[in-house]
Order: C-alpha cells, then sequence, then structure tokens
C-alpha cells in the first residue's frame, strides 16, 4: 500500500545521512576535545539496551566528555588516529580523576 512505501522511504536515505552527519559532528567534538587538553584518553563503554556504544575521552584534568560510535573498531580507529591510549571501561573502570571533576563540577553546587 502506498501508506507503507511513503513510511519507509521518509527515514530512508535521509535517516542515514542525518547518522552519518551525527557521527562526522561526533567525531570532530572528540578531535577538539583531544586537541585542546593534555593527557587524554579514552574508555570504550559497550553497547547497552539503553544506548549504542560510546566512548568516552577524559583530560587529565578530569575533565571528560562522551559520545556515540558506531562500535568498538570505530572506537579504537579514533584513538589510533588522536593518538592516545584507549581502554575498555567494563574492564578497567573509570580514572578516579574524572569522579573527582564530576563531583566538584555538578551544577548547582
Amino acid at each position: 500500500m502506498g501508506l507503507f512505501r511513503r513510511i519507509s522511504r521518509g527515514g530512508g536515505a535521509a535517516g542515514r545521512r542525518g547518522a552519518r552527519g551525527e557521527a562526522a559532528a561526533a567525531a570532530d567534538h572528540l578531535a577538539e576535545f583531544a586537541r585542546s587538553r593534555r593527557g587524554v584518553e579514552a574508555y570504550l563503554e559497550p553497547t547497552t539496551t539503553v544506548s549504542g556504544t560510546t566512548v568516552v575521552l577524559v583530560a587529565d584534568t578530569g575533565e571528560w566528555t562522551r559520545r556515540r560510535i558506531a562500535d568498538a573498531a570505530a572506537g579504537a580507529s579514533l584513538a589510533r588516529k588522536l593518538g592516545i591510549p584507549l581502554y575498555e571501561a567494563g574492564i578497567v573502570g573509570y580514572p578516579q580523576r574524572m569522579r573527582e571533576w564530576t563531583q566538584k563540577n555538578r551544577s548547582g553546587k
């Protein structure tokens, strides 16, 4: 039926272009974070039922940022490109400096 064709076309190519744009924006953000801070390390977070695969970059000050990535291979590729170490957050955990920075910089305090 025509209704189903319109629905499937509506999310097709335009949806894929949007996802590529989001991936490029995430990669740009992560690269800028790594370039503008010292001692940055990457922590790969596994896919969950709530979110896809994500990577967290943590600077030597504890400041951090998180973005969704395509998969673990994309995280490894990004870390290689940026020249930073990559750890699996589920195995090694997060650095104490990240928790301390978060505690100190909570909004409203």
